[in-house]
């Protein structure tokens, strides 16, 4: 059926392609008079998009206004080959763009899409920015973007350009109302200050609303909004050739996400007899969870010993100043400071019982400098820059057991306390001589780990269109990059009776030897001798508290040393490009270009076997696209191909015993892309985005296992080599979160009804099946789903206001947001995020 579905994309690119092509060659019109003509900052000058040889699509602010998007995750499925997505909190969003993104909320990660507002790098791809207040452009670039964009940018760029100040006065305000009691305001005015010379421009937001998600312990909604935010703007005009642009930005969160339900329970195997998990011991006393299976999945409720907690701040000031030397040569230069900081508390074992809870609290600082120097001429058009950017990180992170965990313990280790209870028996028999086992896995023990990274990167980039002709043009670029890194980290574990766990492990508790002690010193207890320093040091770990730890197969409770590491690169990136403009109205462009994210550190407890260090990953990509307007049918159609190779893919996946973060290997990515905008008639416009991606790994020889379809299934995974190897070959597999088919068609429709202009919009939008994540554990398939939204808007010329009634997701599809996990300590157990049930509201804006 996937394969029926790639046919049909492609067959449909090829064939609307082949229509326009002929329309084209028909029409001999000067003027488009029912297409826009959209300004586009892809190639970081003012440019039209159908002049621009990338794959870019364009949301404008009065599209963000009629489609009633709230935030960046309404937009995603209108982009073809694009997504948005977020996992364990808010304070981390992720996109994704052809297949590759960064799932992982690692703070040694780093994106694979570059985020930029307003001209300004922002490595924290947090929520609130998200938040599409008084926006005057959204740009998704596809593909690497190395050269202008720099590291980071591997898989493309999304930039967002909010509203500049004007000295019209003009402005907005509007109010959203919707189910789940929504409500969000918002406003933005323009100021005068000094007539054509400083204007300044206040905008803001306020949203609150509850969560689709329930918590049933304390009645409490889940995946909630609590948000709001303030920008101040200045722009100062001193002359014609000089302007100066101050953004001073805020905005704080405080929510309670990210709701994650069962997918997969445990409670028994579903196809071994007999076997039981750990849903089985939970049920019981003294836990008497509430257990919820996959059936319960779509009645959005969910039982925790606490809800999660999201908090946030993130501030910034940037300064641009533009200024203009000659009709040929200007000069931008880009200033940055910005500041973030975050607090998320999350119940790590999902479940009412008191047995785990993670504590993560970051803070980030970064300062950026851009400086670019633009030099036009008749026969070429040159860009020549210099990029500077710093960041502190400081991350607290601790994961807790708590009071029920040493219950919880004493049945998954239950073959280990015959062990135990021999020690209690030779002790008593000893009078106290040898000591007692100690408490295994005692509650309320923290396993902490703090690290500090201190980064700094420079580039040089030129980038050139060299004007061959007054048709073919010569797109030339490279950029080198520097980038140094150092990371520093610390792990304790502190608790009843524990002060640090021994990182020696051939102190670590081993049965073997233990059973062996006691033997021996059980003999000599009976033949009247003292027991063997050997004997007793046989027995010494299972002495101490916290020895059960070591024997829950998790990485998170395990000790490990401190964390000192240095990271020094340099990359060359690059892009070569041919484009020729058949006519005025039409554009074939093809070309190659490179792009790379950097490595870095993992900064989780990982196993002491695992490097923490991982390489850059660096793409390169081949592209040819065909862009092309027929103004006698009001009709746009851009298309894409590309392929793209990835070296040193970096890669994660929760396995349930921690986070396997590593180089992959290579992956490949291929796929055919279609953007159509038709103006059918007056009243009608109809749009089209659809995209076949097919991102498989190429190379990935040590990656995740399955978990959870083994253990119910007792199937090993085909991809390991020998029963004892605990990776499994990945090589030839899917990359995870990512669908190989989206499609997505609006028709726009405008009608008077009782003397009253309206506008009725459908969208429909499908996502095709994908896995979970990177281990393509067959239980981690998501079916594919579509989803429909409605809009009716209602314009009040008399106030120059719009009213709009809106639905998502109206036919109420339900359907998993891209994202699943194996749960820490209770194998054969998978929790998923679930996708938003139907929403609809009222959306009232006024302009002034």
């Amino acid at each position: 059926m996937v394969r029926n579905k790639a046919q049909l994309l492609s067959g449909l690119l090829c064939s609307v392609a082949l229509v326009s092509s002929v329309a084209a060659q028909e029409d001999n019109e000067d003027n488009i008079e029912g297409l826009e003509r959209i300004i586009v900052q892809a190639q970081k000058t003012s440019q039209n998009l159908q002049d621009v040889p990338v794959a870019v699509s364009v949301f404008s602010g009065t599209a963000l206004e009629e489609t009633v998007s709230l935030d960046i995750f309404d937009i995603q499925n209108y982009v073809p080959a694009f997504a948005a997505f977020q996992s364990q909190s808010v304070t981390n969003s992720s996109f994704s763009v052809r297949g590759v993104g960064t799932s992982s909320q690692n703070f040694g990660f780093e994106s694979s899409v570059g985020l930029y507002v307003d001209g300004v790098y922002r490595s924290r791809q947090n929520a609130l920015i998200n938040d599409l207040i008084d926006i005057g452009t959204i740009e998704i670039l596809r593909g690497p973007q190395g050269t202008l964009f720099g590291k980071n940018t591997p898989a493309g760029a999304v930039t967002i350009n909010t509203v500049a100040p004007g000295f019209d006065s003009s402005g907005f305000a509007e109010l959203v109302l919707g189910n789940d009691n929504l409500i969000r305001l918002a406003g933005a005015k323009d100021l005068t200050l000094i007539d054509d010379t400083l204007a300044m421009r206040i905008s803001g937001f306020k949203t609150k609303g509850d969560g689709f998600v329930t918590e049933a312990e304390s009645d409490t909604r889940l995946n909630n909004r609590d948000r709001w935010g303030a920008k101040l703007q200045l722009l100062y005009t001193p002359s014609e050739q000089t302007s100066v642009r101050i953004i001073a930005d805020y905005g704080e969160l405080d929510e309670r996400c990210c709701a994650a339900l069962t997918w997969q329970g445990n409670l028994t195997a579903n196809d071994i007899p007999g076997k039981f998990g750990t849903d089985a011991i939970l049920a019981q006393p003294p836990f008497n969870a509430t257990l919820y299976t996959k059936d319960d999945y779509y009645d959005f409720t969910t039982s925790l010993s606490q809800p999660p907690l999201s908090q946030m701040e993130d501030q910034g000031l940037s300064v641009q100043i533009d200024h203009e030397f000659s009709d040929a040569l200007s000069l931008v230069s880009i200033s940055a400071y910005r500041s973030f900081d975050s607090l998320d508390i999350i119940d790590t074992d999902f479940s009412n019982a008191d047995l785990l809870t993670a504590t993560n609290d970051a803070s980030q600082q970064s300062f950026s400098q851009e400086l670019r120097l633009h030099y036009n001429t008749d026969k070429a058009r040159t860009m020549a820059g210099l990029y500077y950017f710093s960041q502190n990180l400081d991350l607290d992170f601790n994961t807790t057991t708590q009071s029920q965990f040493d219950a919880f313990f004493a049945v998954l280790g239950a073959q280990l306390l015959p062990l135990a209870q021999g020690i209690d028996q030779l002790s008593a028999l000893s009078g106290g001589l040898i000591a007692p086992s100690a408490a295994p896995a005692p509650g309320n023990t923290a396993f902490a780990h703090s690290a500090n990274q201190e980064q700094d990167s420079y580039a040089l980039f030129l980038q050139t269109d060299w004007l061959l002709s007054d048709k073919l043009t010569l797109t030339t670029g490279l950029r080198q990059t520097w980038e140094d890194k150092s990371i520093e980290g610390q792990f304790t574990e502190q608790g009843p009776g524990i002060n640090n766990l021994p990182q020696d492990p051939s102190l670590w508790p081993n049965p073997t030897v233990a059973v062996g002690a006691l033997q021996d010193i059980g003999l000599a207890l009976a033949t009247g001798n003292l027991p063997s320093a050997d004997a007793l040091a046989g027995i010494a770990p299972f002495q101490q508290a916290g020895w059960g730890y070591f024997f829950l197969g998790s990485a998170a409770v395990l000790p490990r040393p401190p964390l000192n590491e240095e990271l020094n690169d340099n990359q060359l990136t690059g892009t070569l490009k041919l484009a020729y403009a058949i006519d005025k109205d039409s554009l074939v462009y093809g070309g190659f270009s490179t792009g790379y994210k950097a490595g870095g550190t993992n900064t989780d407890r990982i196993l002491t076997s695992l490097d923490p260090i991982f390489e850059a990953e660096k793409a390169q990509s081949w592209e040819i696209g065909y862009k092309l307007e027929v103004p006698h049918m009001n009709l746009r159609v851009n298309t894409a191909a590309h392929y793209s190779q990835i070296k040193d893919f970096q890669a994660t996946t929760f396995t349930g015993t921690g986070f396997n973060l590593q180089n992959a290997g290579d992956i490949s990515v291929k796929g055919l892309e279609l953007e159509a905008l038709w103006q059918a008639t007056d009243n009608t416009q109809i749009t089209l985005a659809a995209a076949h991606t097919n991102a498989t790994f190429d190379t990935f020889e040590r990656g995740t296992c399955w978990v959870a379809y083994t253990w119910h299934t007792g199937i090993d995974d085909t991809g390991r080599s020998s029963p004892t190897t605990p990776y499994c070959d990945r090589s030839g597999d899917r990359l995870g979160f990512e669908p190989e088919n989206t499609l997505a068609v609006s028709v726009n429709q405008d009608f008077v009804l009782a003397n009253q202009s309206m506008r009725l919009s459908i969208d429909y939008q499908y996502t095709g099946d994908l896995m979970l994540d990177d281990s393509n554990d067959p239980y981690k398939q998501s079916d594919s789903y579509s989803l429909v939204n409605a809009r009716l808007l209602v314009p009040i010329e008399q106030w120059d206001a719009e009213i709009t009634l809106w639905s998502r997701n109206l036919l109420n599809e339900e359907y998993v947001a891209r994202n699943g996990f194996d749960v820490p300590v209770q194998a054969g157990k998978i929790m998923a995020y679930p996708g938003a049930p139907r929403s609809y509201g009222l959306s009232m804006r006024k302009q002034f």
